[in-house]
């Protein structure tokens, strides 16, 4: 969401002009985040986010936006794309391939409350209903393979406290994924990144949820831990909040109970989480780009994280009957 490239708005009146959107009004830069470019963008017919793919290859693209449309047709609040004359769902601009979506009312959360996390739980086991017959089978791109990857380039230019429990929980989640019990966890398309910024509140309602350039399949176990470790953390301890907890997956379940597997994974999954975006963030500290505007995040928050997970993880209820949010 930093604006990487630019764009002039000779260009974007050219790009529009094969897309039943209007004419321009007016756009905008959106600062936050450190993936793509994002413009927020005004015409005669509506608002509008125009996102330019900064690394994302064209022949992954599809797997997202027809993702976005499937999820939409079943009732997800989510960003649905607009084709152009031809019926395709993106085109280059200025040099990056580029997608417009519909703008979702709504605001981002920083303080997430108990009101916020029952409904994100409930909206992601919806989503993970939704998934089952999605055809899509493109791997979540920052799944164990680009642990390894990333984790190899990383080693060398941590301090040895960090290099030594990278080390460690790269081979503890080798391990775990060789047991049987994470061959039978059910998989699908997951968001694989449902942080706070990426669902929108409008009122006490959910507006929608956003930003699907990380998706892919995997097990959904880890798409809700994902969830949790955003939603449900002392940001500055990296503890779980028990209430938040209760909340969150209280209505989760309440829509699609777990399985064994689920249960018995639930602690393991809860690390690969916070791993996945500890190595991200450390990647791009590391490995910085230019940016017109950019907003750094902090890998400490996630390597808190990571440590907290490893001492404890709360059981992962079997169903609603006792949770708070279920009552």
């Amino acid at each position: 969401m930093a604006v990487f490239t630019p764009v002039a708005r000779e260009q974007l009146d050219g790009w529009l002009a094969s897309r039943p959107v209007g004419r321009l009004r007016g756009f905008a830069g959106i600062a936050e985040g450190i993936e793509n470019t994002n413009y927020f963008v005004e015409t005669d017919a509506g608002r509008w986010v125009l996102t330019l793919f900064e690394r994302l290859p064209p022949e992954r693209l599809p797997f997202h936006l027809d993702l976005m449309r499937h999820l939409a047709a079943h009732g997800v609040p989510c960003p649905d794309p607009v084709a152009d004359a031809s019926g395709a769902l993106w085109g280059p601009l200025a040099g990056r391939p580029a997608a417009l979506v519909t703008r979702l009312p709504g605001h981002g959360v920083q303080q997430p409350a108990l009101a916020h996390c029952a409904p994100v739980g409930a909206l992601l086991a919806r989503m993970h209903v939704a998934v089952a017959d999605f055809p899509g089978s493109q791997p979540n791109p920052r799944g164990p393979d680009w642990w390894l990857e990333a984790g190899a380039r990383l080693a060398p230019l941590l301090p040895e406290a960090q290099a030594r429990l990278l080390a460690d929980e790269l081979a503890a989640q080798r391990a775990a994924q060789a047991e049987a019990a994470h061959r039978t966890l059910p998989r699908g398309a997951v968001h694989a990144d449902l942080f706070r910024d990426n669902v929108l509140f409008d009122g006490d309602a959910i507006g929608g949820v956003i930003d699907f350039w990380f998706a892919g399949v995997d097990t959904l176990l880890f798409d809700l831990a994902v969830t949790v470790n955003d939603w449900c953390v002392d940001d500055a301890t990296g503890a779980l909040d028990a209430e938040r907890l209760d909340a969150l997956l209280g209505a989760y379940v309440a829509v699609r109970p777990p399985t064994g597997a689920e249960r018995a994974c639930w602690p393991i999954a809860m690390r690969a989480a916070a791993l996945r975006f500890w190595l991200s963030r450390l990647d791009d500290l590391h490995r910085p780009r230019p940016a017109q505007q950019l907003t750094p995040k902090d890998p400490g928050t996630f390597e808190r994280i990571l440590l907290a997970r490893r001492a404890q993880v709360p059981p992962l209820p079997a169903a609603c009957e006792g949770v708070h949010a279920c009552r």
